[in-house]
């Protein structure tokens, strides 16, 4: 990979990690308030004892699972995106030496 193919794909891996950075601390944000809305739900099931009230807390639990799910994913994206780069710059390294 030539040093100007390494230096494109660093700043497009730089960009990504950018944008997936950003969408996760949407994610997080997301992820808090639907928990706390689960965990209401939750107290208000155990409360009313209702059909009604323990579907609306099944319900809220999907949705904070599916957030944490996603969250996850991102992480875990923004990891190999991490290694990615982590490579690409010893191949800078590597091509600036041998020049």
């Amino acid at each position: 990979m030539s040093k100007s193919s390494v230096e494109r794909r660093l700043s497009q891996v730089a960009e990504r990690l950018r944008q997936l950075r950003g969408e996760l601390e949407v994610s997080a944000e997301q992820l808090h308030h639907l928990a706390d809305a689960a965990d209401d739900a939750r107290l208000r099931a155990l409360v009313s004892e209702t059909p009604v009230a323990d579907h609306d807390h099944r319900q809220a639990e999907r949705h904070a699972e599916a957030m944490r799910r996603h969250r996850a994913k991102v992480e875990a994206e923004i990891a190999k995106l991490e290694r990615d780069q982590d490579e690409l710059l010893d191949r800078f390294v590597a091509e600036s030496k041998s020049r």
